[in-house]
């Protein structure tokens, strides 16, 4: 499958060598291991599907002003499709956020090819690989980093993230090199030394929109202040 990242805006070819280059990464094996096993043991759902089974790059307009940054590709979300938050629930929640802020032209995304355009936002994860029960090691987050600050740095009109949980606020913050790193909550706004802000929310996961820690209305509130800030 050809690497999809939108052309709007600028460096694109950039962007799209930066894309190739996350979707050949082996640094980690314990990833790469996971990532391939869940392609091949699928959910019964998608057993007719091929699954992406590699790194997932980011996606969106390229002069975007608002990061969105996640934990990393869902099993049967990401690593099936092959583009971030898309085919699964965190996504469904994500996306309609999006599109009800007009960040987004639809309020779902189910694959690839579905028509999905993102309006003056990147979307992408902390971490590329699915990890094994959605955590990471340390060494595997570090190893990522690169690419993240390499997207930032792509994007120069970025003004502000949406640091979706706790795991995401911990590096971007790091990116941003905020220290003290204040505690996180959802709504926490962060101020960067170079003006930039993150905004944090829970995660979009079952565990939180099911159990109604997370409700989409407060999610829409997060997203439309996001985007405040970075239009501002």
């Amino acid at each position: 499958m050809p690497v999809q990242t939108s052309v709007q805006g600028v460096s694109p070819g950039a962007l799209e060598d930066l894309a190739a280059e996350v979707v050949a990464c082996q640094r980690c094996p314990r990833l790469v291991a996971w990532r391939q096993a869940v392609a091949v043991q699928k959910r019964a759902a998608f057993k007719s599907e091929e699954y992406w089974g590699r790194p997932v790059p980011g996606f969106g307009g390229t002069g975007a002003r608002l990061l969105v940054v996640g934990l990393a590709p869902a099993a049967h979300g990401g690593n099936r499709t092959g583009r971030i938050f898309t085919g699964d629930r965190s996504g469904d929640w994500l996306w309609e956020a999006l599109w009800r802020a007009g960040l987004a032209n639809q309020a779902e995304s189910r694959h690839r090819d579905d028509g999905l355009e993102v309006r003056g936002a990147w979307v992408t994860a902390a971490v590329k690989c699915v990890p094994p029960g959605n955590r990471p090691l340390p060494a595997e987050r570090d190893n990522c980093f690169g690419f993240l600050a390499r997207e930032l740095q792509l994007l120069p009109s970025v003004r502000a993230v949406l640091a979706l949980g706790s795991f995401a606020y911990e590096v971007c913050c790091r990116l941003l090199a905020v220290r003290p790193r204040p505690a996180f909550g959802h709504g926490t706004e962060v101020r960067a030394s170079d003006g930039r802000s993150i905004v944090c929310s829970y995660h979009p996961s079952q565990q939180n929109t099911f159990t109604g820690r997370l409700t989409s209305e407060m999610l829409l509130s997060v997203v439309q202040r996001a985007w405040q800030l970075a239009s501002g």
